[in-house]
């Protein structure tokens, strides 16, 4: 069952705009910190904190232990060895650590081909596209047929005979909501380095990446509960292993000598200089959060409120919804209204409803121009994005409804 308290475990949820209640539909962007991981924060700090896997002092030991009994956290919660869990500072720093330890081992060479989707956060594109350029491998792009940027089962598999190197992937959407199908992904590439974006995915639902048969994970915590700062790498440990570091620097060394380095073991390897110690404790109490809760409650809750928010917005004429419209829809509703440019709608939604959304082309430009070509208004190459987590309710879908109904009346007077 969800949580009964979620009013006080999450103060912003108290907070009013212009004497509105707040109602945080923003959570694609970052989720809202419920007061458990602020507290632990606080706690490490005072109670706990010194640097990590350098010292034998008390404080030393404890601040480590802490550390290491969160990476093994996060390796239960996703059925893989400790040792493949590195934490970055995102999924942004996660993905380019992958793609340059790719190259610099050599495992991706020159004229390999990478496959990556036009669904992706730039996140997930722009690295393989830029250093394709400078690398000298090929890429090509797994563009969606369906409605409004919906990535069909047919899209993938007509790629499935070019036997890419590198197939780069989202879970999940972050401008359609669109969840991939990514328990096929093996299926089709069974030959392939597969990377998963989970950043969108990961907050509403666990993934076994050995189960499924991914090579590589990707996500952050602040988009589930916890700080920004920090994100999770799962890499398949042989692979890893094979993998020049991304970084140089402290603690990923074992010897150092005049004429050269050997690498600390999995996964210090990849984790040079001091980590982003005390945030990557308090995320532990995220995860938490999220496991008490149960995520078969938090997906479930989510679903609902995005198919009540897609059947009531689709009552509203002159309103673009864009992605599937089905059950592959979750989490997300991205819209526009006729005549009227998303930021502005944004802006009022704000100031009169005190409902947060987020505007823009959220950093996924080429999955912009797919929505525009199928587009039956003046598309402005960005929309209005409502998202949802565990802290929204039914009256939010209806406040938000409401608000875009009142914009789209004073827009036309």
């Amino acid at each position: 069952m969800l949580s009964t308290g979620l009013y006080e475990d999450f103060p912003t949820l108290k907070m009013k705009i212009n004497g509105k209640r707040i109602v945080y539909l923003d959570s694609a962007a970052t989720t809202l910190k419920p007061k458990q991981v602020v507290k632990k924060l606080e706690e490490f700090y005072y109670n706990s904190y010194a640097n990590v896997h350098r010292a034998v002092h008390t404080l030393a030991v404890r601040a480590t232990t802490e550390l290491e009994e969160t990476r093994e956290e996060f390796a239960e919660f996703l059925g893989v060895f400790p040792q493949e869990i590195i934490f970055t500072s995102g999924t942004t720093m996660a993905i380019n650590l992958v793609v340059m330890s790719l190259l610099r081992s050599g495992i991706l060479k020159k004229d390999d081909l990478v496959l990556v989707s036009l669904l992706e956060h730039h996140a997930n594109f722009v690295p393989w596209l830029r250093l394709s350029k400078l690398h000298g491998y090929r890429i090509d792009f797994i563009k969606p047929s369906g409605r409004f940027g919906t990535l069909e089962m047919d899209d993938l598999l007509k790629h499935r005979d070019k036997n890419p190197k590198v197939v780069a992937i989202t879970g999940l959407s972050n401008v359609t909501g669109q969840r991939i199908p990514v328990e096929e992904l093996r299926n089709v590439f069974p030959n392939s380095i597969i990377l998963l974006d989970g950043a969108q995915l990961i907050p509403h639902e666990p993934v076994k990446p050995k189960e499924i048969g991914v090579d590589f994970l990707a996500f952050s915590l602040h988009k589930m509960l916890g700080p920004t700062g920090v994100g999770v790498l799962y890499g398949k440990r042989e692979l890893m292993e094979q993998m020049e570091p991304f970084l140089y620097g402290g603690e990923m060394i074992d010897r150092v000598s005049l004429e050269d380095v050997t690498f600390n073991e999995l996964p210090y390897k990849f984790e040079a200089g001091t980590p982003n110690i005390a945030d990557i404790v308090a995320s532990r109490e995220a995860l938490r959060y999220l496991k008490e809760t149960g995520f078969d409650s938090v997906h479930e809750k989510i679903e609902q409120l995005t198919q009540m928010a897609l059947k009531e917005m689709m009552k509203i004429g002159g309103v673009e919804i864009y992605g599937p419209l089905d059950e592959r829809q979750h989490g997300i509703v991205s819209f526009n209204v006729k005549g009227i440019h998303p930021h502005d709608v944004a802006h009022i939604l704000d100031q009169e409803f005190g409902i947060a959304v987020r505007s823009g082309h959220h950093c996924a430009q080429p999955l912009m121009s797919i929505l525009k070509e199928q587009s039956q208004i003046d598309f402005p190459n960005s929309t209005c994005r409502a998202s949802f987590y565990i802290y929204n309710t039914e009256e939010d879908v209806k406040i938000l409804v409401e608000g875009v109904k009142k914009v789209k009346e004073w827009f036309s007077r």
